[in-house]
């Protein structure tokens, strides 16, 4: 039985985050997706114009004048939500932790995938595969993901992204737009990831809380390992211990930043301090710019 405090949730989340595809992101999310390729639309008389590789020899033949094959772009996309549900997602020190933001993430791009008339689907995970939902169409089928998305019981409490993305790669034939959310607290899952965005096209949504960054000067704290669940105590009122920490924060962050670069997959960084819009935005924007170019 779902909680009445995880209904509620789905319901605020619902119309938040519809509003936002409405008003923020219409038009945005289909402009900067493509289909899966080209489908055959219908057979016409030639025209001056037509390019005679269009030509459809067999009813030209058949009528004894020109006749051209069309085709229309494969609009139906299928999006796939791969997210994180294990317990450093599970931390927040600002407005809210890690794993609310992610759901309702997670909701605008469901949303948006069925507004356009899409599939979507999820597959939450750990160190292991948690539940996977096949990609479906219609209201009541996102409303399950974003119930998935907010409650969530883990068996695990690792992160294992490579197990994930394997998974993802054998139950999925169809080229799909994957967008894993996650903090990528995980050991190395460059090669996997490579292997997968060659088959899809991968988006790597990056949950982030600003004391992940820089610590605040609190004096001796308790902290445990989210993942662990090991404790251990640190003096935050040294400032050498802050700056270290920082340069490590910022040292981790441009391995993950180079590593994404690296396989072409293309990042959005979302905090629990701050609104989702606005990276979703310069996301869609340098899409539009890209495909622009081509």
């Amino acid at each position: 039985m779902i909680p009445k405090e995880i209904i509620r949730k789905v319901r605020r989340i619902e119309i938040t985050t519809s509003r936002k595809v409405t008003d923020v992101f219409a038009g945005q999310y289909q402009s900067v997706f493509k289909g899966a390729g080209m489908e055959f639309h219908e057979v016409r008389e030639y025209l001056p114009g037509d390019e005679i590789r269009s030509i459809d020899w067999n009813v030209t033949a058949r009528m004894g004048h020109p006749f051209v094959k069309k085709f229309v772009e494969e609009r139906e996309l299928t999006i796939m939500i791969l997210l994180d549900v294990s317990m450093s997602c599970r931390f927040g020190t600002r407005n809210r932790i890690k794993s609310d933001l992610a759901a309702e993430f997670c909701s605008v791009i469901a949303f948006s995938a069925i507004k356009n008339n899409d599939k979507v689907g999820m597959l939450t995970f750990t160190d292991h595969v948690e539940k996977f939902i096949p990609p479906r169409k219609g209201a009541k089928h996102v409303l399950r993901v974003i119930r998935e998305a907010l409650y969530n019981r883990p068996r695990g409490r690792m992160t294992d992204i490579n197990n994930a993305l394997e998974h993802f790669n054998r139950v999925t034939r169809r080229r799909t737009i994957a967008f894993v959310v996650s903090d990528f607290i995980a050991p190395d899952f460059k090669k996997i990831l490579s292997v997968t965005n060659k088959r899809h096209d991968v988006i790597a949504v990056s949950v982030v809380d600003p004391a992940e960054i820089e610590l605040p000067n609190a004096g001796l704290i308790k902290i445990h390992d989210s993942e662990t669940g090991m404790p251990f105590m640190i003096d935050t009122s040294g400032a050498a211990t802050r700056r270290h920490y920082k340069l490590q924060s910022e040292k981790k962050a441009r391995q993950r930043e180079n590593l994404f670069r690296s396989v072409n997959v293309d990042k959005i960084t979302i905090r629990t301090d701050e609104s989702y819009v606005d990276p979703l935005i310069r996301f869609f924007r340098m899409r539009e710019k890209r495909l622009a170019r081509r």
